[in-house]
C-alpha cells in the first residue's frame, strides 16, 4: 500500500493532464449549448469513449490506484471542464460502485462492462435508491422485491426518484426493501437487466444545474429479475438478515444497508466533483480580477477583492486535502472512524457553493450574465451540498461518529 502523499506520480500527472485536455478542448466549448438544451450529451460521451474516458478499463484503473488518488483526480478535472456533462460522463459509476461494493466477482464481471459499452454503441446505468417520500430517510423506502422461489425470480415494485440515467439506462441497479421489520438493514440490490418488462422512465426533472445530465424518476411495475440478479447473492442476502435480526433482538451494533455501502464509498468522489466546480470558478474570478480595470487600476489590487480569493484558494486548498485524505484512506483499508469521507463530502460541497457564489460577485454583473460560466458555475455548485447525502446528513453522520 502507497504511503500518502501530496505528490501525484508521473504517471497520475500525465492521466491529469490528458483529462484536462479534454476539459478544455472538448467540454468547455460545449458546456452552455448543453446546459441550455437540458440534455444527455451523447455525442461527448461517445467522443470520451473513443478516447478510452467513458471505460470500464480507465475507471477500473483509477479505481485501483494503489494511493487513491486516481478517482479524486479524475473527478476534479472532468468537473473542471463542466458539471453537467461531467456527470453524464461518470454518473455511470455510481451504478457500478454500487455492483463492486455489493456483487459476487461474477456479477461484476457480467454488469459492469454492460453499463459502459463500447465506442461504437454507448450505454449509461443508473443507481437508484431515493423514492419520493425517502431521500436521506432510507428506512422510509417503500420500493418492495418479493422473492418468488418457485422461479427462482425476485418481483420488484416501487418508484424511484432523482436517478441520475434513470429510464435512459441500460442495466439500472435497485436498492430495494426484502424484510419492511428490519427497516433500512431489510435492503437488498438488484440489477434490472437492459429492455426488462415492467422498468419505466416517470418524469424527468427539469433542474436549476448540472442540467446537462438526465435526472428521472424510475417505475417498477412487477418488474421480474432473475434470482442471480440480487447483488450477492441469496445465501448471503439470508445471513444478513438473519444477524441483523439478531441485533434487532439484543440492540446490538448497526449492519450496513446496500444503498449505505455505496454512498460511503462515493462520497469522496463527490467531494472531489464539487473541488473541480469550485476550481473552475476561483480560475475564472482570477483571470478576472486580473484584468479588470476599475478607477485605474486592477480589481485584484483592491484589497477586499484579494482577500476574497486569498480565502477561496485557502478553502479549495483545504477541501482537497480532506478529499485526498479518505480517498487514500478507503483505498488504504483505513476506517472511517470520524467520518472521514463524509467530513471531505460536506466540506468541499460547502466550498463551492460559497466560492461560486464569491466568483459571481468578483464578476459583478457580468457574473449574473450567461455570457461568462460562473452563473452556470454557481447553479451546478448547489447540488452538491444535496445529493449523495445533504450536508445536514453529513455533519449528523460526522457528530455521531465524534460523538461515541
Amino acid at each position: 500500500m502507497a504511503e500518502f502523499t501530496f505528490e501525484l506520480n508521473d504517471d497520475q500527472k500525465e492521466v491529469r493532464d490528458w483529462l484536462h485536455g479534454f476539459a478544455a478542448d472538448v467540454m468547455r466549448p460545449a458546456a452552455a449549448e448543453w446546459d441550455e438544451r437540458e440534455e444527455t450529451p451523447w455525442p461527448i460521451i461517445q467522443e470520451a469513449a473513443k478516447l478510452g474516458i467513458y471505460s470500464l478499463d480507465f475507471y477500473a484503473q483509477q479505481f485501483f490506484d494503489p494511493t487513491g488518488l486516481g478517482v479524486p483526480m479524475t473527478m476534479e478535472e472532468l468537473f473542471w471542464g463542466d458539471a453537467g456533462i461531467a456527470l453524464s460522463i461518470v454518473g455511470t459509476g455510481l451504478a457500478a460502485v454500487g455492483v463492486l461494493a455489493n456483487g459476487t466477482e461474477e456479477q461484476i464481471g457480467t454488469w459492469v462492462p454492460q453499463m459502459y459499452g463500447d465506442a461504437n454503441d454507448v450505454k449509461v446505468a443508473a443507481f437508484c435508491s431515493s423514492e419520493p417520500d425517502a431521500g436521506s430517510d432510507v428506512a422510509s423506502m417503500r420500493t418492495r422485491a418479493v422473492y418468488d422461489e418457485a422461479k427462482d425470480e425476485w418481483v420488484l415494485n416501487g418508484t424511484k426518484t432523482w436517478a441520475t440515467n434513470g429510464g435512459i439506462a441500460g442495466v439500472h441497479v435497485v436498492v430495494a426493501v426484502v424484510d419492511p421489520e428490519l427497516g433500512s438493514k431489510g435492503h437488498a440490490s438488484f440489477i434490472v437487466p437492459p429492455n426488462t418488462p415492467g422498468l419505466s422512465q416517470g418524469q424527468k426533472f427539469k433542474k436549476h444545474g448540472i442540467r446537462a445530465s438526465h435526472t428521472a424518476e424510475v417505475v417498477l411495475e412487477d418488474v421480474r429479475v432473475p434470482g442471480s440478479c440480487l447483488l450477492g447473492g441469496k445465501e448471503k442476502l439470508d445471513e444478513r438478515l438473519a444477524r441483523a435480526r439478531e441485533k434487532a433482538k439484543s440492540g446490538g451494533e448497526r449492519v450496513k444497508n446496500a444503498a449505505m455501502a455505496t454512498f460511503e464509498a462515493s462520497r469522496p468522489a463527490v467531494g472531489a466533483m464539487a473541488v473541480g466546480t469550485a476550481r473552475a470558478a476561483y480560475e475564472v474570478a482570477l483571470d478576472y480580477a486580473k484584468t479588470r480595470v476599475q478607477f485605474g487600476r486592477p480589481i485584484i489590487e483592491n484589497q477586499g477583492v484579494a482577500f476574497q480569493l486569498a480565502d477561496m484558494a485557502t478553502q479549495i486548498d483545504a477541501a482537497r486535502l480532506l478529499v485526498w485524505r479518505a480517498s487514500w484512506m478507503a483505498t488504504a483499508g483505513k476506517p472511517f472512524t470520524n467520518a472521514e469521507g463524509s467530513m471531505s463530502k460536506l466540506y468541499a460541497s460547502e466550498v463551492a457553493k460559497s466560492v461560486t457564489a464569491q466568483a459571481v460577485q468578483i464578476l459583478g454583473g457580468n457574473g449574473y450574465t450567461r455570457e461568462y460560466p460562473v452563473e452556470r458555475m454557481h447553479r451546478d455548485a448547489a447540488i452538491y451540498t444535496i445529493f449523495e447525502g445533504t450536508s445536514e446528513i453529513q455533519r449528523m453522520v460526522i457528530s455521531r461518529a465524534v460523538g461515541r
